[in-house]
């Protein structure tokens, strides 16, 4: 299963990305996050339907520094297979 998914609210700066990279790695996730001009986060995520519900409630919690105030979270067809997981700047 695949999703696309915004963050919104205080997510850049504040280690977000770094964390995000930490918990998608610890799940065995693929995919990669990165920041968006318009300061939200966007993250392309690959994995087993119950990770990636555990992946996304940590995402809503976000690092300490963090407050998401907005989810939006778009399943998308997987076309070729994501390795690894990354921070893309």
């Amino acid at each position: 299963m695949r999703f696309r998914i915004f963050v919104s609210g205080l997510v850049q700066g504040v280690g977000f990305r770094a964390y995000t990279h930490r918990v998608a790695q610890s799940y065995g996730l693929s995919g990669w996050v990165r920041n968006l001009p318009d300061g939200r986060v966007e993250i392309l995520v690959e994995g087993d339907e119950e990770v990636l519900c555990n992946f996304i409630r940590d995402v809503w919690r976000g690092p300490r520094l963090s407050r998401v105030d907005k989810l939006e979270i778009l399943k998308e067809e997987q076309d070729e297979p994501l390795t690894g997981f990354d921070i893309r700047y």
